[in-house]
C-alpha cells in the first residue's frame, strides 16, 4: 500500500453482515482508526525525512525515515487485527453456511489474500463451490462495490467459472474447473449451501471433527487446535497469510 492510510473507499462496504453489538463495531472501528492514524504518521515522517536528505542532513533523514517504517508496521499490525476480528464477526459458525465466506468489511487487498486462501483449502479438500459474500456496495463511497471486482478477478487468475447469484451481494465460484451453465442457486439464510445428506462434503464435516487441510501437516499436527480459535479455519486462513506475508499495507 501507499505511505498514506488506506482510504476508506477501498474498504467493502458496511463491516458487518448482522446486527452486530455496540462494542463490536467500536472495536473494529477503533482498530481501524488507531491504523489510519499511524499511516498519517508514517506519511509524515517520510515526508520529512526527504526534506532533510534534500536539505543535506542526512542523520535526521535516517533517523526520520526509520521512524515511519516503525509507523508503517504498527499500522499493519492494527489493520491485521481489524481484519481478523471481522472475519471472525462475520464468519462465526451458524451466521454462514459451511460453503460460505463472508468479506463484509475487508480492505480489498486482505480480502483478496483471504479468498485465495480459501479456495485453495476448499479445492484440496474436494468443495466443489462457495458462495462468497462481496456486499452490495449500498455503504461504500459512491454505492461501487469495492470488493466483487477484485473477488472476479482472483477467480479469472485462478481459472474458475463464476456468477452473481440473485442476491447481487453474493457470488458462486465454481471450484471444479467446469463451466456454469445454470444459475446458482439462491440462498435462504445462515443454513443455506449445507451439502445434502449424500454427496461431496463442503466446509467443515459434521461431528465436530476439523477438515484435513491437505499437504505434510505443521509441526506434527494433523488439524489446526481448536482452541487457537473458533472455528478451525478461521484460524487456519490467517495462519496461512501470516506464513505467506500476504496481509501486507
Amino acid at each position: 500500500m501507499s505511505a498514506s492510510a488506506i482510504p476508506l473507499s477501498q474498504i467493502g462496504g458496511r463491516a458487518f453482515n448482522h446486527d452486530s453489538s455496540n462494542d463490536a463495531e467500536a472495536e473494529y472501528d477503533r482498530l481501524r482508526d488507531l491504523a489510519r492514524k499511524e499511516g498519517d504518521k508514517m506519511g509524515s515522517c517520510f515526508q520529512r525525512s526527504r526534506e532533510a536528505y534534500a536539505s543535506g542532513d542526512g542523520a535526521e533523514a535516517k533517523r526520520l525515515s526509520d521512524e515511519g517504517k516503525k509507523h508503517q508496521r504498527q499500522q499493519a499490525a492494527y489493520n491485521k487485527q481489524a481484519s481478523e476480528f471481522i472475519f471472525r464477526e462475520n464468519n462465526a459458525p451458524g451466521r454462514v453456511a459451511d460453503d460460505t465466506i463472508d468479506l463484509h468489511g475487508q480492505y480489498v487487498e486482505e480480502a483478496e489474500d483471504i479468498l485465495e486462501a480459501r479456495i485453495r483449502d476448499a479445492r484440496a479438500r474436494g468443495q466443489t463451490h462457495l458462495h462468497v459474500i462481496v456486499g452490495k456496495g449500498n455503504h461504500s463511497a459512491g454505492r461501487v462495490q469495492k470488493i466483487k471486482p477484485r473477488v472476479e478477478q482472483v477467480c479469472k487468475e485462478m481459472g474458475l467459472d463464476f456468477a452473481t447469484e440473485e442476491n447481487a451481494g453474493r457470488i458462486y465460484v465454481d471450484l471444479t474447473g467446469g463451466s456454469i451453465s445454470t444459475p446458482p442457486p439462491v440462498g435462504h439464510g445462515p443454513g443455506y449451501g449445507k451439502p445434502p445428506a449424500h454427496g461431496q462434503p463442503h466446509g467443515q464435516p459434521h461431528g465436530g471433527q476439523q477438515p484435513h487441510y491437505g499437504g505434510q501437516p505443521h509441526g506434527g499436527h494433523q488439524q489446526p487446535p481448536q482452541q487457537e480459535e473458533e472455528g478451525g479455519l478461521v484460524w487456519w486462513i490467517f495462519r496461512k497469510l501470516e506464513k505467506a506475508c500476504c496481509v501486507v499495507m
